[in-house]
């Protein structure tokens, strides 16, 4: 059952790829796509690189190389979608630090194009089959990106918890998919690094994928199903060193 290409492994594989797919016309059709215009492009984008993967793993006549010289391609695009969602996340939770917000949406975005220059030249670099340098690029790319995604998510929740710092329900919602989904991944590449599970690699397959599945409905159920209003209006922000903080880079901005 655990097997790849076994019917498990087909729906972990197509159904939240496809769930991605009808999100994005979802969120065109109810005019949301300026609002989450990064989390629009990433759900579209993972919803056509499926389309292309998977008809090119299933077909036994197409060479390997093509899969892997198309799975790098993607996730390098996936990579410069996820930074640019992670940067508009970290803008909106510090929105009513409009400095802070600026300059943290940009260490984000300049340092996802480190890392990706960083990890192509780790893989170009590195001792490998000429012919099949793909592989491991695409798992030094991955690895490099979980690490940082997961970094930037725990280190984005413990901030605003520390500060107090209100979330809206779609950016609280899109964060906790992409956390959990990073999470797991790179808990798993750890194991399977450190030796872990040999010969049980699809069982780690098979959780990444289930993994993902569960950040898509997480997504659907943050974004699709109405919020109720609070009974309770809402609290102002308390005070704390983030409003002098801010304070100062706006004046340092200004000079």
């Amino acid at each position: 059952m655990f097997q790849p290409h076994s019917l498990l492994w087909h729906y972990l594989w197509v159904a939240p790829n496809l769930l991605l797919g009808v999100f994005a016309v979802v969120l065109w059709r109810r005019g949301l796509t300026r609002s989450l215009r990064a989390f629009f492009c990433y759900a579209a984008f993972e919803c056509l690189q499926w389309a292309i993967l998977y008809p090119i793993d299933l077909v036994p006549s197409v060479p390997a190389t093509l899969f892997w010289r198309a799975a790098w391609t993607g996730l390098l695009i996936e990579s410069v979608l996820l930074f640019w969602l992670i940067s508009d996340l970290v803008a909106d939770v510090f929105g009513s630090y409009p400095a802070l917000a600026h300059l943290g949406k940009l260490l984000i975005r300049w340092g996802g194009g480190l890392l990706l220059v960083t990890a192509t030249a780790i893989a170009a670099f590195a001792p490998m089959d000429n012919r099949f340098w793909f592989i491991p690029a695409v798992h030094i790319l991955q690895e490099a990106m979980y690490v940082v995604v997961s970094g930037l998510m725990l280190g984005l929740f413990a901030t605003a918890g520390y500060f107090h710092l209100s979330w809206n329900r779609a950016s609280f919602g899109i964060a906790f998919g992409l956390a959990l989904n990073a999470c797991v991944n790179l808990a798993g590449w750890a194991i399977s690094a450190n030796g872990g599970m040999p010969n049980q690699r699809n069982l780690l397959d098979l959780l990444d994928l289930a993994t993902f599945h569960a950040a898509v409905l997480i997504w659907f159920y943050y974004l699709l199903v109405p919020e109720r209003i609070p009974a309770t209006p809402a609290q102002p922000l308390p005070e704390s060193n983030l409003s002098l903080w801010n304070q100062e880079l706006e004046r340092l901005l200004q000079q």
